[in-house]
């Protein structure tokens, strides 16, 4: 028999999960120990608890499979919940082991005990405290089954530090996956007879709906039924480029994504849920979906894709339909003036196939979609939940996962302060990873939303509040400091040169672009009532304006 640790590793390794992004603490010793005596296990340490659940979170969505994190007690899961909030919402496996006080010890309130268990929850559906070290393999069983889901979930293993360290554990099989069953007979029809009816009609993909395969039956179906293909706002993984079908990504502002929605008589959702505004605006709708539509589930979270697709493609008679396919198409090298554009622009053209992008950059990347449409297939990985300190972690889960594989990440200068630590684990680890900074020198979407939400009164001391200007932030001495290669590009020559010499030399590269906000001055302050205007201008006048701002 083994000690509660070892007997733990070998079940989760047994189970699949061979990766374990850590950041432990004295209570996990025993499992730091124990990695040792598992050699399948890869242990990668982060310096911040944010960097190793953001690296699980896109170890996650890019291998389908669950990683864990170590984490030290109540506290040190606290510091990753930003993350895994983003992993929950985007519905990707994520296992945390995290490490308690010793079962006798809870009851003298020691300094850093607290109550994990309501921690976890915000973040966890399932989450449970190994009571004894004969059950700890058990639970880490029914946790691994959790998170793989469908759909995928995060679940947290609250390990005592006497339960790891007792003698008595026995490791145990894998869990057995029911496999997902597809929608009834009576939904397929039902969506049929909507598909094959008059009106206006799109389906509204996420998750699973948008991998390669699901992508080629439903591009089938929507050719064969005149039906609109749209992705919800923020993708957990998106596969893309030339060869697949294209399909257009709502966009994160409620009033354009209003113009893309506006006039459906049917919305079929696959694998997410009717589309809602990101935050409350004062006069404005949350609930997304057009009066008069009506709103259909084909295939939910929990149910299989693919197979629903496929019965739906049967039914229509769509299995011989030939799909649109985005054509294979650069956008040429940028020239003139450094913007965020230019890099987006600069990506498009150079990145090579199968490319990784983990795309944090918000408004900087607003033109990303646009020039890499056409660019050799790759995945896009975007920002699910929303909280910011994402980039670059999941950038280090994502290269992990598919070490052939160049990783590009982008990230504002704001977003990246947050998890900046995990350019280190990108150094130590030697990671195939181009991480591009926007340094435009502000928290820029929060410019934007000062002006959407209408707060009045905002003078000198609110504006300096979203002002990164003084002290100047430095990505080139603090990647350095880290350990990654780092350029500075304030041209967009220097831009150019700086990212092919990334694309061509293996390990991590660190760009610090400098760029002008992509929405500030006279347009920052045209865009509210711009956008105030789109509901009463006519549809192709507010279409088009909606591709200016956001193609």
């Amino acid at each position: 028999m083994s000690n509660g640790a070892s007997a733990l590793i070998r079940t989760l390794v047994d189970a699949g999960v061979t990766t374990c992004f850590t950041n432990p603490g004295t209570s996990e010793m025993h499992f730091v120990a124990a990695l040792d005596t598992v050699p399948e296990m890869r242990a990668v340490l982060a310096l911040f608890e944010g960097v190793a659940t953001g690296a699980a979170d896109g170890y996650g969505r890019m291998a389908d499979k669950p990683a864990a994190t170590l984490l030290h007690l109540g506290c040190g899961l606290g510091n990753g919940l930003a993350n895994l909030h983003n992993a929950r919402k985007g519905r990707v496996p994520v296992l945390n082991i995290v490490g308690d006080h010793a079962t006798y010890h809870v009851q003298y309130d020691a300094q850093l005990q607290s109550d994990i268990e309501t921690v976890a929850r915000n973040v966890s559906p399932w989450v449970r405290t190994s009571k004894s070290t004969q059950d700890l393999c058990k639970d880490a069983a029914e946790a691994i089954g959790v998170c793989q889901g469908p759909p995928g979930q995060v679940a947290t293993l609250i390990l005592p530090a006497d339960v790891s360290w007792s003698e008595g554990a026995v490791p145990i099989p894998p869990p057995q996956i029911t496999p997902p069953s597809t929608a009834d007979d009576a939904t397929i029809a039902a969506i049929t007879q909507a598909l094959q009816g008059g009106g206006k009609k799109a389906i509204l993909l996420g998750g699973r709906g948008l991998r390669a395969p699901a992508l080629m039956v439903v591009a089938r179906i929507a050719a064969k039924t005149g039906t609109k293909l749209f992705a919800e706002v923020l993708p957990t993984r998106m596969e893309r480029g030339a060869g697949l079908p294209p399909v257009e990504r709502l966009a994160y502002m409620a009033e354009l994504a209003s113009v893309q929605l506006t006039g459906l008589d049917h919305l079929i959702l696959v694998d997410t849920k009717a589309p809602v505004s990101f935050f409350a605006y004062p006069g404005k709708k949350s609930y997304l979906v057009p009066e008069g539509c009506q709103l259909h589930t084909l295939a939910s979270f929990t149910q299989d894709v693919l197979g629903t697709l496929e019965k739906l493609s049967t039914e229509v008679g769509a299995g011989q339909t030939t799909p649109v396919l985005q054509a294979s198409k650069r956008p040429g090298l940028p020239r003139g003036k450094f913007t965020a554009d230019k890099v987006c622009k600069s990506i498009g053209e150079l990145m090579p196939a199968g490319a990784i992008i983990v795309d944090e950059a918000i408004t900087s990347g607003l033109m990303l979609t646009m020039y890499t449409a056409g660019a050799p297939q790759h995945d896009l990985i975007t920002l699910s939940g929303g909280s910011i300190g994402f980039g670059l972690p999941n950038a280090i889960g994502a290269a992990i996962a598919c070490p052939d594989r160049k990783v590009i990440a982008l990230a504002g200068d704001g977003s990246a302060m947050y998890t900046i630590q995990a350019l280190w684990t990108m150094a130590r680890e030697k990671l195939d990873v181009i991480s591009i900074v926007f340094n435009n020198r502000a928290y820029a979407v929060l410019n934007v939303e000062l002006q959407r939400v209408r707060a009045s009164g905002a003078g000198d001391k609110a504006r300096a509040q979203l002002d990164l200007k003084n002290p100047p932030l430095d990505f080139v001495q603090l990647g350095q400091s880290m350990g990654v290669a780092s350029r500075r590009a304030s041209t967009t020559e220097e831009f150019l040169v700086a990212f092919e010499h990334a694309l061509r030399t293996p390990g991590p590269h660190l760009i610090e672009a400098i760029v002008p906000p992509s929405l500030a001055g006279l347009k920052l302050r045209v865009l509210p009532h711009l956008l105030q205007s789109l509901a009463n201008l006519p549809q192709p006048i507010a279409r088009a304006l909606k591709r200016k701002i956001a193609p």
